[in-house]
């Protein structure tokens, strides 16, 4: 496993950025969490080239001079790269102006697997540790182990890259490749409209007429909640509440208790739910 330098201070990152803006390319992966917060808290920022690999602890930096590398000409290589892209976004402002992600490239050579350890052993010989893939990023210190599974993460991707052009430009199919990746890269990563976010409720096809009138606003408002909070939408509400007062609209607190996977006792929002809930009038179909 190569070695790896793990940056914390803010005059690193301006080297690195300097240094990466001037490459032809360089690998780039993400580790984060967004079970506990409403948005994506990004930890750290896996960076290499083929000289040197680096580790960015990105709650202690400000990442956001990152966003002069993804401007440069330099191609940013990824493996299944659509939450990167996300949440780069969010912290920069922007994504990779050029792209190559390796799992769609690997899919346009015949490849089914989505793995990145397997990719890598497939195509280089070379097997990866995956033992830290359910690690908790955003403690510190973090652990060698799982720095060294971090910087494993983009170590061989430059290589992994090279492999895969050449197998697609051989079977003709690089352009196909490319094309699908500036799909990916060029994607609109905009906040939803507050009025379709309960489409992807599990169950919302069993709503009709009023229901998805009060699903409708029961989503935006858990959504609002959320947000100023900056938790999760369904530890909120829960979408089984959600989709229960949607089909059974509860007038005041009472009816509320009868309500599935609902516990009346620690939830803090009853008089704006309850008021969320009758902005959908009755006669709205």
């Amino acid at each position: 496993m190569p070695d790896f330098d793990w940056i914390t201070n803010q005059a690193e990152l301006d080297s690195l950025v300097d240094e990466l803006s001037d490459t032809r390319a360089y690998a780039l992966d993400t580790e984060f969490h967004r079970e506990r917060t409403y948005l994506p808290q990004l930890a750290v920022v896996q960076l290499a080239t083929r000289e040197r690999i680096a580790l960015v602890d990105a709650l202690a930096v400000d990442v956001r001079p990152l966003s002069r590398v993804f401007q440069s000409n330099a191609v940013c290589v990824m493996h299944a790269g659509s939450q990167d892209l996300e949440i780069l976004e969010l912290v920069s402002g922007t994504v990779p102006q050029r792209m190559f992600d390796t799992q769609i490239a690997a899919l346009f050579c015949g490849y089914r697997t989505s793995s990145l350890g397997r990719l890598v052993e497939g195509f280089l010989g070379i097997e990866l540790d995956k033992s830290a893939q359910l690690s908790d990023w955003t403690r510190r210190p973090l652990p060698e182990a799982d720095l060294r599974y971090a910087a494993s993460d983009v170590a061989h991707l430059l290589e992994l890259r090279d492999t895969l052009v050449g197998r697609l430009d051989d079977r003709g199919r690089l352009q196909w490749a490319e094309e699908e990746i500036e799909r990916l890269r060029s994607k609109d990563r905009s906040a939803p409209d507050p009025a379709t976010l309960w489409w992807k409720l599990r169950g919302k096809t069993k709503l009709n007429g009023r229901a998805c009138g009060v699903a409708q606003e029961l989503a935006a408002w858990r959504d609002q909640v959320a947000k100023k909070q900056n938790r999760p939408p369904r530890t909120v509400l829960s979408d089984m509440a959600l989709l229960a007062l949607a089909q059974r609209p509860a007038r005041n607190t009472e009816q509320l208790r009868g309500v599935r996977n609902f516990d009346l006792g620690r939830f803090k929002h009853t008089d704006q739910l309850l008021a969320a809930i009758q902005t959908f009038p009755t006669s709205t179909v």
